[in-house]
């Protein structure tokens, strides 16, 4: 990154943590950044995911033929070739043809290529417990255990990835400094609603709640309870994950190349891993990835959007549970 780039991410960094007006500050910041962000990348990068969009939900991509393969080794392929066209894609168009946002190096292409290889493994890959346990009991465990081991999968190769990055401050954005709360308090209650309303249509009710994977463990325990806290502390963990790989490897690491360009890509990379869920939540995830990455950008810090990506989830899980109650 050029010594500009590091000196105006210092500087919206201090600003969003100084502020006494943190909601202010926030929307500010994300004007600011947003600014920034180069507009032809950005129009293409919006009718690119537009295309993906149409093409996934059209033709069932995610939800008939990826699902429908067998061999994890096939799925792995497949979830490659798409997240490639999600990432590459934008990129491959910046560098052509918006060649002045980007200082390429040999490095930045071995990891255009590890970032969606690494996401794919982590889609397909199965918990090590899988038919080790028999009977319910090995399916619960196999299910619960399996997000878990994919924080693994992900984590190994960032922690050897990061020796290549010596300049970063913390391990990619995992960081307390510079983060106001007030701002992604006020994210959530935004979202409240908007969850709400969500909790009462059939597409999300089918859905969610993802806690409906284990309702199978039931009749064969007294502690049910405590199983269902500890499956929905395993679904948090995958957001550490996420947001470790979306907020923090693909931004930090391709912002030395390409500044807050790598928003970009990075949000139309989220968006494919959301093809497999209800259109209007697909669609959401593009700008919602957009502001988590901007934020992610200025504060230097994937704190605050995990607690807001964590807050959703639980949000959406309530929402849910509350709604398939209505539905009985």
């Amino acid at each position: 990154m050029s010594r500009q780039r590091k000196r105006q991410s210092r500087e919206g960094a201090a600003a969003w943590a100084a502020s006494p007006f943190p909601m202010t500050a926030a929307l500010i910041r994300l004007r600011e950044c947003g600014t920034l962000l180069d507009k032809g990348l950005l129009l293409f990068c919006t009718v690119w995911v537009g295309l993906l969009i149409t093409l996934n939900y059209t033709l069932g991509i995610e939800s008939g033929f990826i699902r429908g393969l067998d061999s994890r080794v096939s799925r792995c392929a497949v979830l490659f070739l798409i997240y490639c066209c999600a990432f590459a894609v934008p990129y491959g168009f910046a560098v052509v043809v918006r060649k002045q946002l980007f200082e390429t190096a040999p490095v930045f292409w071995v990891l255009l290529l590890i970032a969606p290889a690494l996401f794919a493994v982590k889609a397909a890959i199965a918990s090590p417990l899988e038919n080790q346990i028999e009977g319910v009991w090995g399916d619960y465990w196999t299910i619960v255990t399996a997000l878990p081991f994919k924080l693994l999968v992900v984590l190994v190769p960032l922690i050897v990835l990061r020796r290549w990055f010596p300049e970063q401050p913390c391990f990619w954005g995992l960081t307390m400094r510079n983060v106001r709360w007030q701002p992604y308090g006020l994210m959530l209650l935004i979202m409240v609603p908007l969850i709400a309303y969500a909790g009462t249509q059939p597409d999300f009710l089918a859905a969610y709640p993802r806690l409906k994977q284990i309702a199978f463990i039931a009749p064969h325990t007294e502690h049910f309870g405590w199983l269902q806290l500890l499956y929905e502390i395993s679904y948090g963990i995958d957001f550490v994950t996420i947001e470790l790989f979306f907020r923090g490897f693909l931004i930090f690491a391709f912002a030395r190349y390409a500044g807050p360009a790598a928003i970009l890509p990075m949000a139309v990379f989220y968006c494919s891993i959301h093809f497999g869920k209800p259109l209007l939540e697909c669609i959401s995830s593009f700008f919602g990835g957009l502001i988590l990455g901007i934020v992610a950008y200025q504060t230097r810090s994937i704190a605050g959007g995990l607690a807001v990506h964590l807050g959703i989830a639980w949000m959406m899980e309530i929402s849910a549970y509350a709604g398939n109650l209505r539905s009985v």
